[in-house]
């Protein structure tokens, strides 16, 4: 498997690649974290233009996508029913998706992550029983809860070493 930042003509791929995963969210009891059109079509391209995404490759074809921010996430500055472990310079991966064509790529998200900085931080939905798996499963210590930009709550992880 092969990471690279996303450009412009990889668009049309990322945006098939969500469309596959709210359907698979929906089938596994999550239909309301993406809803029927997030991440939006603008986002992804604001994602790409500011360097924040990326995709998976395997033989050539893209079977990932995911936004990975270095820098501080408004939407961590307040954490309820727990706390951070750590107040260090993080990495924030957002939108973590696949074709579901390929086993283990949240693990080579999370190793691609790490290795441009040692302390990240991600969330999910309390729906998203696959992703938490795939959180706890790599070493990620859940935290607490914070709010997004709409203000429903997600699980909040956190993994540094």
């Amino acid at each position: 498997m092969k990471i690279r930042l996303s450009k412009e003509e990889d668009l049309k791929a990322i945006m098939e690649i969500y469309d596959l995963a709210r359907k698979f969210m929906k089938e596994q009891g999550n239909p309301t974290q993406w809803g029927e059109d997030y991440p939006s079509k603008l986002l992804i391209e604001a994602d790409i233009s500011s360097h924040q995404s990326f995709v998976v490759e395997e033989d050539g074809k893209i079977v990932g996508t995911f936004a990975f921010i270095i820098g501080e996430d408004p939407t961590y500055q307040v954490i309820e029913k727990g706390a951070w472990r750590s107040t260090a310079s993080y990495g924030t991966i957002h939108r973590i998706a696949s074709n579901g064509q390929v086993k283990g790529i949240a693990h080579q998200v999370f190793d691609f992550c790490y290795q441009e900085i040692p302390h990240l931080r991600i969330d999910t939905h309390a729906d998203n029983k696959p992703m938490q798996a795939a959180i706890l499963s790599y070493g990620f210590i859940e935290c607490g809860v914070i709010y997004v930009a709409d203000g429903s709550p997600r699980l909040a992880y956190d993994y540094y070493r």
